[in-house]
């Protein structure tokens, strides 16, 4: 079977929106990273601080108070280093299978750690210990998601898991808005929502993605 048939309907519908290629952030990575093509600086080096500076925004949120609105910043930042090391890798002829694994491996491990430290930071605030509960369910989700998104990868190609672009913004860009979401102090509802919403998620994608998921690969 030709791999573009195991890709879900819905995944193939991405490309009829009016898609801007490639999406905004990942034109201001190409464009800041373009120096560093001729420096010792490696694309795995990128990861690998885009993951210090995202553990260090989830430990900020995870204290509560003042330090989260650093951590929005902190988060920020890493998310959109996440693209810089994939424009080094191809501006420079260094992508790998590794790298490729090992920058999405480290997004994952961000927004989960993220989601807990909401959760431990929020504590004090209206949901009270139930904000631990809440970051907790949306990490484990985020986790289910990012596994059930690299075995589609593996079984039906990238194509199968490129994310719908509109106007240059894709599905992952609406992390952006943690960021105003700390800064304007309402940072409890999206703790609520994001444990619930989450999770809920985290099942359309397994059951949208069933089909090749539960089929053996050959």
């Amino acid at each position: 079977m030709a791999p573009d048939r195991l890709v879900p309907p819905d995944a193939r519908a991405a490309t009829l929106l009016i898609a801007i290629d490639p999406p905004w952030d990942q034109r201001l990575a190409r464009a800041v990273v373009r120096p560093l093509s001729a420096t010792p600086v490696t694309p795995n080096q990128i990861t690998t601080f885009s993951l210090a500076i995202g553990l260090l925004a989830a430990l900020l949120y995870a204290q509560g108070g003042w330090a989260v609105h650093l951590g929005a910043a902190c988060f920020v930042l890493s998310f959109w280093l996440d693209h810089a090391d994939g424009e080094l890798a191809r501006m420079t002829g260094r992508t790998s299978p590794f790298g490729h694994y090992y920058d999405l491996a480290a997004g994952g491990v961000v927004l989960i750690a993220l989601f807990v430290g909401m959760g431990i930071g929020a504590r004090d605030g209206a949901l009270g210990t139930w904000s631990i509960g809440l970051g907790i369910a949306a990490g484990l989700a985020t986790a289910v998601i990012f596994v059930a998104r690299m075995e589609l990868e593996r079984r039906a190609g990238k194509a199968a898991v490129r994310q719908p672009n509109l106007l240059g913004f894709e599905m992952e860009d609406v992390m952006y808005l943690v960021g105003p979401i700390t800064w304007l102090g309402v940072l409890q509802p999206f703790v609520a929502l994001a444990g619930v919403g989450t999770p809920l998620f985290s099942l359309w994608v397994l059951w949208a993605c069933r089909r090749v998921l539960i089929k053996r690969p050959r």
